[in-house]
């Protein structure tokens, strides 16, 4: 994510130490005692985000939105594995209505109780099985307001666009809302007659009946929740294929509307998204080859969307990032950047966040220096010149404070990049170098903390790097080493 606003480790095996993962003692035919799922991962920013007992492998979303109504009509087909012998399970949903559930084609209870709906199935759901969920609903979904701003399902003047970090998945589809648990998605969006349909993965089909049109598309690389988009609207939406991989670009056409002091900036989006094919292939010789089968990007003109989010496949952009060439390169380098870190590798809990962001801006400043602009030096040279009492070394992006806005502090964004620089100019350009592609290689499509990267740094560089890591990722203030 790129955003305009200014210690827990939690791995996938952490989930048996959550309240009623754990299995009971086994009773006749070698099951236990079946109990609830867990309401909540217990990241400690979002405790109720996620949920135990299951594993989720695929959501197919069937959806229909009007947006003379703002009504959503839905039904969501979750397919999952039990983890724990469950009596009930949990899945994130705020807001909408439930209209009736399903368990294995049986008819199953259900409660709210606040962002949770609370499924006992007919029968105890055995572990190891494979499980699917069937839930339909409706409503007007919210968007999520609080001190990171609009998130989530956002309205527009003609549709809507869903940015959901970090936890507004669960705005318009029932789902395990953590990152902990990637899935496959299909969603399936009929919408009137005139409008796009957009969101991850590829176009599959689009056909038109009775004045209204259904678009499919298929994500089949698994993704956090709060990475799968839907945009609805009016667009210009461009297809093409590069090198293996199929894009879909969608620029609002108010984006072309003539502004005052500079270019539309949707002349300034167009020409940054046809750079995506370079900039792929310059962040494939850092990170390795392209993780997915499609790309492309997303920009709507609506004044909720102040940020861009690395949504998977096709990142969802704010049209103020596009007010010059320089800035809408950056924030493409900076989204498809997370396509390697963010998506392909995602986080165990939020505490680690800066393994997502330090990246994505490591990732600008080697663009910078690769076009001319600044060598990645001099970048990290010009914020070691801040003062003390700067807001960059405020809090340690390694665990960077209680509040949910801190998850998106400036440290965590520049000292991340500059963490990742101290260790370079450590260990040498060829050992970070193998760092980087060994972090994306190795935890491809997993679940990571801080301590992983630093066991892998060490680990390729021969080093002992506590103490650097200490300094830069886990000790507020300006570190000593910059005087």
């Amino acid at each position: 994510m790129n955003r305009r606003l200014a210690g827990l480790t939690l791995t996938t095996a952490a989930l048996a130490l959550v309240p009623g993962t754990a299995l009971a003692s086994p009773g006749p035919g070698g099951h236990g005692t079946p109990s609830p799922g867990a309401p909540g991962i217990g990241d400690p920013y979002y405790p109720l985000d996620g949920n135990g007992g299951y594993d989720v492998d695929h959501y197919d979303l069937d959806l229909r939105y009007d947006p003379a109504t703002d009504e959503l009509t839905a039904t969501a087909t979750i397919e999952a594995v039990a983890t724990q012998d469950l009596s009930a399970f949990d899945l994130d949903l705020q807001g909408l209505t439930v209209d009736a559930v399903r368990v294995d084609h049986a008819p199953a209870g259900w409660t709210r109780e606040g962002g949770e709906l609370v499924i006992t199935p007919h029968r105890p759901v055995w572990e190891g099985r494979d499980f699917t969920t069937v839930v339909r609903y409706h409503g007007v979904p919210e968007t999520i307001q609080d001190a990171l701003g609009a998130s989530g399902f956002l309205h527009t003047d003609d549709g809507a666009v869903v940015a959901g970090q970090p936890d507004g998945a669960a705005t318009w589809f029932p789902s395990n809302d953590h990152p902990l648990d990637a899935a496959s998605v299909s969603v399936t969006a009929t919408v009137p007659e005139g409008l796009e349909a957009v969101s991850n993965g590829v176009l599959e089909d689009q056909r038109t009946r009775h004045g209204w049109t259904t678009w499919r598309w298929q994500a089949a690389e698994p993704m956090a929740t709060y990475l799968v988009t839907l945009a609805v609207g009016e667009f210009d939406l461009r297809a093409y294929e590069v090198d293996g991989v199929r894009y879909w670009d969608a620029l609002d056409p108010d984006l072309f509307s003539p502004v005052e002091g500079g270019p539309p900036p949707g002349e300034v989006a167009s020409a940054s998204f046809a750079r995506q094919p370079e900039i792929i292939d310059f962040l494939g010789d850092h990170f390795g080859a392209y993780p997915f089968r499609a790309a492309g990007g997303i920009v709507d003109d609506t004044p909720d969307l102040q940020f861009a989010l690395e949504t998977q496949t096709r990142p969802v952009y704010g049209s103020v990032f596009f007010t010059d060439q320089l800035s809408g390169d950056l924030v493409v380098v900076h989204e498809l950047a997370h396509q390697w870190t963010g998506d392909l590798v995602r986080l165990a809990a939020w505490q680690h966040i800066w393994l997502n962001e330090g990246f994505a801006t490591y990732a600008e400043w080697m663009w910078q220096e690769r076009e001319g602009i600044l060598t990645v030096q001099q970048q990290f040279d010009e914020l070691a010149a801040l003062p003390a009492d700067a807001d960059l070394w405020v809090g340690a992006p390694g665990d960077p404070g209680p509040a949910i806005e801190d998850l998106f502090s400036s440290g965590v964004y520049s000292r991340g990049a500059m963490t990742l620089h101290a260790l370079r100019l450590q260990v040498g350009d060829e050992h970070f170098a193998t760092i980087v592609r060994e972090w994306t290689a190795r935890y491809a499509g997993e679940a990571v903390t801080t301590a992983d990267f630093i066991a892998l740094a060490e680990e390729v560089s021969g080093q002992q790097l506590d103490e650097l890591f200490q300094t830069w990722l886990f000790t507020p203030g300006k570190p000593a080493v910059l005087g």
